[in-house]
Parts: C-alpha cells; sequence; structure tokens
C-alpha cells in the first residue's frame, strides 16, 4: 500500500518473523551467541525466554538460516499443550521418520534408529521446540529423556526451549532437577529500550530500502517506545500502521502529533471505548435470591450513565466514519495512481 510512497522496496514492519530484519539488540545477540555456542557443544539444552513479542522465534528463524553446517538436521516445532506421546509423534513428523506403529516404544524406536542413522552419516539433529511454555512439565521431561540418545559417548539429539516466562517456572520445580542438570545455558530477552527502539526502527526501514533522511522526530521515536513499550512485535503493528496513516495523509515526516493520531485511532479499534465495568462488577457477584429492584430510570445517577454511555457511543461512531472515510481517500489514491500508469503506458504504446 505504502511503500511505493516512502520508497520502499516490501514492507519493512511485517509480523511474520524474517531473518533478513533481524536486529540483533545487546540481550538478542547475547542469546543468539548462546544458541550457538549451543550448536558448537553439540549436547545439553539450550534455554531463551522472553515476554511475548521479544523476538524469540526472530532469533530461531535467524540461527535456522545460518546454519551452514550441512551435517546438522534441524526441525522447528511451534507447540500446543501436548502429551509426552504426541509429542514424540509430532518429532517423528517433522524429521519426516516413517512410522511403523502408533505405541510410544514404536514411536521412540523409531526415533532412535533415525538418529543412530545420522550419527553414522557424520551427522547429528537439532530440535528447536518454540513456545515450550505450553508443554506440561512431563512432556518438557520426556525431551530430556530423548537426550539420553547417545552413540559411542556422543549425544544424537540436542533441543533448544524457546518461550514465554512461564517457562522458567516449570523448569525451575523441584520435580526438573535433571532437566535442569542439562541446560548449558540460559538467556532472558527484555523489551527495547529508547535508543534501541531507535535504530530498530532504522534498522528495519534501511533493509526494506527506504530513501528519505529521516522520517521520525526524536520525539516521535521517544513517543513510540512510550507506546508500544519497547516490544518489538508491538512496534511493528503500530509503525505499520503509521506509515498507512502517514501515506494517507500524504505526510513526509512523523512528529509527535501523529504518533498520537495513530495511538488513538488504535486504541479505539483494539479496545473499545465502551465502559464494560459495570459489566465485571456484576458478573462477579454472588447471585442473589432476594427480588429485584425496581429500576428507577429518571433518577439523576442513571441520566448521567445514559447520556455517559451515549457519548461514548457517539465517539466510536464518530472514529469508524473517520476510517471509512480514509479508506475512501485511500481507494481514490490507488485509483488515480492506476490511472496516471495506464495512461503513461498507452503513450509509451503509442511512440
Amino acid at each position: 500500500m505504502y511503500e511505493s510512497y516512502y520508497g520502499f522496496s516490501e514492507k519493512p514492519f511485517q509480523l511474520s518473523p524474517d531473518p533478513r530484519f533481524f536486529f540483533a539488540t545487546n540481550h538478542h545477540q547475547r542469546a543468539l551467541s548462546y544458541l550457538q555456542y549451543g550448536l558448537d557443544q553439540g549436547e545439553g539444552f539450550i534455554v531463551i525466554t522472553g515476554p511475548i513479542g521479544t523476538g524469540k522465534t526472530t532469533i530461531a528463524r535467524n540461527l535456522l538460516s545460518s546454519i551452514g553446517d550441512e551435517n546438522i538436521v534441524a526441525a522447528q516445532l511451534v507447540t500446543t499443550k501436548l502429551a509426552p506421546a504426541e509429542l514424540l509423534e509430532l518429532v517423528a513428523a517433522e524429521f519426516k521418520i516413517p512410522l511403523k506403529g502408533n505405541s510410544k516404544a514404536e514411536v521412540l524406536r523409531c526415533i532412535e534408529t533415525f538418529l543412530i542413522g545420522l550419527h553414522q552419516q557424520g551427522k547429528r539433529a537439532l530440535l528447536l521446540v518454540d513456545e515450550a511454555q505450553n508443554l506440561p512439565a512431563e512432556t518438557v521431561e520426556e525431551l530430556r529423556m530423548l537426550s539420553n540418545f547417545q552413540l559411542d559417548d556422543k549425544p544424537l539429539i540436542q533441543s533448544f526451549l524457546l518461550g514465554q516466562e512461564e517457562l522458567k517456572d516449570i523448569i525451575q520445580a523441584p520435580n526438573m532437577e535433571q532437566f535442569r542438570q542439562r541446560i548449558i545455558a540460559s538467556a532472558h530477552l527484555k523489551p527495547l529500550s529508547l535508543e534501541e527502539v531507535k535504530h530498530y526502527i532504522n534498522h528495519r526501514l534501511q533493509q526494506a530500502g527506504c530513501d528519505k533522511e529521516s522520517l521520525f522526530s526524536d520525539t516521535a521515536f521517544d513517543a513510540i517506545h512510550k507506546k508500544t513499550l519497547g516490544v518489538p512485535r508491538k512496534i511493528n503493528i503500530f509503525v505499520d500502521r503509521l506509515l498507512l496513516f502517514g501515506f494517507l495523509e500524504e505526510l513526509d515526516y512523523f512528529n509527535i502529533d501523529a504518533i498520537n493520531d495513530v495511538a488513538e485511532e488504535m486504541s479505539a479499534e483494539l479496545t473499545g471505548s465502551l465502559n464494560t465495568k459495570g459489566l465485571e462488577n456484576t458478573q462477579n457477584q454472588e447471585p442473589s435470591h432476594a427480588p429485584p429492584q425496581q429500576l428507577i430510570v429518571n433518577s439523576t445517577e442513571n441520566v448521567e450513565n445514559i447520556k455517559e454511555v451515549l457519548r461514548e457511543v457517539e465517539e466510536l461512531l464518530e472514529t469508524n466514519i473517520k476510517q471509512k472515510v480514509k479508506m475512501a481517500r485511500y481507494v481514490d489514491k490507488l485509483l488515480k495512481q492506476k490511472n496516471r500508469q495506464y495512461a503513461q503506458e498507452q503513450v509509451e504504446g503509442n511512440l
């Protein structure tokens, strides 16, 4: 949409992880170094934790794309709440291991045969488990059991676990001592600082071929940091919307006013403006067997409440109307661009 207006070769703030746009803060670089260290060691577990949207999956994708060792056969799992047997079946599926039976013993036997075959070829298996906080403790323990597969005193499979902060609670449980002893390194990702937010945004703009000297003022970077709390995924969502807003408004520069306008729009769209505290309070109350009280519609308090709700509905409708107007302007702008391109093609064709 806005790519040609700002001179981008592609969208710079897509949500899907792309190793080409990887930006290494100190924390991210440390985590990536631990992953690489784990690869060099060829044994044990590496655990990377962090809040939602801080880049754990991006690190995993970056690692997979940078592996130049043909002797490493890698697979990545994005887990749900899997039972131990289900995890094993998923591991077999990701490594494309043919199963000859459905029993856990048979699945383990097939996995072991596959791993031994890799070892005989001078290769080893690497398993990246994303969203590992969803795994029950007994399933995490099953991963430890897989690490027991060895031949010639060398482990046949190595696992990296990436997950949200709840993963730390699972691993720190008293019954997980054996698993903790297999962890050779761990890192915890944090949101970006103000300076890192600035470098992160500029990095992604440059990767997308931005031809502008500077799109954001210093106060704009500060506002983006405050609005997104420095979480990379939130930054991507917000700045992507900001660029669309700039295209519709024909902005060549983003200041604090543009940031606030977009933040206000997104707040109304994502959370709504109607106050639901009253509903939450009544839902949390114990059921009452007393006869219902008569609602006094003409009381001052109720009249004011109704007025407040109507004002909020009016604001919401006004916001939606503004969005529809902007979209109509956007469609009109696209049609004009297409007409100019068509006219130019016709002229060139007649020459």
